[in-house]
């Protein structure tokens, strides 16, 4: 390690976050945690996840490296992670995940963490139990309970700052953090991973009544759910209304941050810590034709925030497209550790620090989509179905399904929601940028294919199924 002038780095990633859910991306939203730490942060405009979903993207997020390939299935147990890396150069760490069940010790995600919690397979009692195999019923009961809880809370002289459900195990995650946070010296990497804005979306009501009528407001979005949950026909109202409930899950995650963010002060620690941010993925309402992130390749599911917050560094923001694998060697040089050899990333750093302008290789994503596009299965590698890889650049967006050859090109200035696909275009500038991002394609698959298979992947436990069917995979 290298004396550095920061001391510790919080990473918070946010499932289901797209870029355009936040107001420093253009969102009209009220999100001031976010708010405030963009105007302290380099914002990086065009930055990419690297899959569709969780267990496609994370191995970039904390390991820098492409899904399936030093095993060929999801997870990171075939590679350095950087909890790993940095617990190897005596940096404490601690990592706190809100209960996805794909970021657990099966796959690997707790190598290198000091202290780790996933809060799976964790309830209390059958109601809990109840209520983590079947979240919608949750938002049910916070709306039931809510009158009752600020009653009770307004004769106990207390606030109603915090939801009384922890659907998300938002509080859970909170707790742990603050306890790390207190009970570490320095230097320290703290990973956080926030689950509010998935799908079922449950926020507490008293974020939806910051969005909608007192009175109404919060009953409607309630039938939206149950209209969803059916299967019933999505229309307009009822798209607007899960919008609505999606937006009120992101102003709690922000609203957590807040209390996250005022603990590192409380701490005496905020002006020493880094703190990263980023969606792990986003999200579909119809931009294509369904909702929640199924195996699709298109920006409302890989544009994702990213936002780095380095105390004594000047604010700014960045044009050029950049992958989520850049966050490890970031850090790293944060905290003045090497990089693992094998990983993919190259630091923003310098960027950040300097202005030098990030690599310029397109950033690689990829999906696996079954016999069916909603088709959602627990996956264990690419034999579960249709292989899909993109190449991205700030202006284009290359898709190619690898099993059937069929391809897709988009100009991401002119058709910012890739609604007309020019790969036939003739014109001979289009070629060019068809045949560079075919050619960066056709090298990830040849690196795919040359992976040696690690064995089949152990059967989940039942609270990590549980889990998993809870947020809609089979």
């Amino acid at each position: 390690m290298t004396d550095t002038p920061v001391s510790n780095v919080l990473l918070v990633t946010v499932d289901s976050l797209r870029a355009d859910a936040i107001e420093p991306y253009g969102g009209e939203y009220d999100t001031p945690a976010l708010a405030d730490l963009a105007d302290r942060s380099t914002i990086f405009e065009n930055a990419f996840a690297h899959g569709n979903w969780t267990p496609m993207s994370f191995p970039s997020i904390l390991a820098s490296r492409p899904a399936f390939a030093d095993t060929g299935r999801i997870g990171v147990d075939g590679t350095t992670t950087l909890a790993e890396r940095l617990q190897e150069a005596g940096v404490a760490t601690g990592g706190f995940n809100a209960a996805n069940g794909f970021l657990t010790e099966h796959w690997g995600y707790d190598d290198g963490f000091d202290h780790f919690e996933a809060f799976v397979g964790d309830t209390d009692g059958r109601a809990s139990e109840f209520v983590a195999a079947h979240p919608t019923w949750g938002a049910w009961l916070q709306l039931l309970t809510s009158p009752f809880r600020r009653a009770g809370n307004f004769l106990r002289g207390g606030s109603d700052e915090k939801p009384f459900t922890d659907a998300s195990r938002m509080l859970d995650i909170e707790r742990e953090a603050t306890s790390f946070i207190d009970d570490t010296d320095e230097p320290f990497f703290l990973w956080v991973h926030y689950m509010d804005a998935h799908t079922p979306y449950v926020p507490a009501p008293r974020y939806l009544r910051d969005l909608t009528d007192r009175n109404v407001g919060t009953f409607r979005m309630m039938v939206a759910h149950v209209r969803t949950g059916l299967g019933w026909s999505v229309g307009d109202r009822t798209l607007a209304d899960l919008r609505t409930l999606y937006q009120a899950a992101v102003r709690q995650v922000d609203a957590s941050l807040e209390r996250l963010l005022t603990e590192l002060d409380d701490a005496g620690v905020g002006d020493d810590t880094a703190v990263v941010l980023a969606g792990d993925h986003g999200e579909e309402f119809m931009d294509h034709g369904h909702l929640s992130h199924y195996p699709k390749l298109y920006d409302e599911l890989v544009h994702v925030p990213l936002l780095v917050h380095v105390p004594g560094t000047e604010p700014g923001r960045v044009s050029e497209h950049v992958g989520l694998d850049a966050i490890p060697p970031t850090v790293c040089e944060l905290l003045g550790v090497d990089p693992a050899d094998e990983w993919t990333g190259e630091s923003l750093l310098p960027t950040i620090r300097g202005g030098t302008a990030p690599v310029t290789d397109p950033v690689i994503s990829v999906a696996v989509r079954g016999d069916d596009v909603t088709q959602q299965p627990i996956p264990r590698g690419l034999d579960e179905g249709d292989l899909l890889v993109s190449a991205r650049e700030t202006d284009w967006v290359y898709i190619q399904n690898t099993a059937t050859g069929t391809e897709e090109l988009y100009d991401r200035r002119a058709d910012p929601t890739q609604q007309s696909d020019r790969s036939d275009d003739g014109d001979p500038s289009v070629v060019a940028v068809r045949d560079r991002l075919r050619a960066a394609v056709g090298d990830h698959v040849a690196t795919l294919d040359a992976v040696e298979p690690g064995g089949a992947a152990a059967d989940v436990d039942d609270g990590i199924e549980t889990r998993l069917k809870a947020l809609g995979y089979r």
